[in-house]
């Protein structure tokens, strides 16, 4: 923003001082703090929107290439070898072992 110091500050308030005169400057610098009070509220809410939109194209973004990309359960359902049925692998194990007796 601007860089303003003590002796610019001084050197306004002395032209407002000759300019407006010493009856209405109080009135005029009340005045002026208000609307830049009001300016400082706004500029802040305008940020805050801008800030709000922002993240939220930002996950709209992620979100899309989230649903873009494959899921999980696709990428664990290619990634399982295929189960044998349990009735094979019964019949196996059970003609491989003897039988008690």
């Amino acid at each position: 923003m601007v860089d303003w110091g003590f002796w610019e500050f001084i050197l306004i308030a002395v032209v407002a001082l000759v300019v407006i005169g010493p009856e209405r400057l109080p009135r005029v610098a009340r005045m002026a703090g208000m609307w830049v009070g009001k300016a400082r509220r706004t500029l802040a809410s305008v940020k805050h929107e801008i800030d709000r939109e922002l993240h939220t194209e930002e996950l709209n973004r992620v979100l899309d290439e989230q649903h873009r990309s494959r899921s999980l359960e696709t990428i664990l359902e290619e990634s399982e070898p295929p189960a044998a049925a349990p009735d094979a692998r019964d019949g196996a194990s059970a003609a491989r072992t003897p039988p008690r007796g």
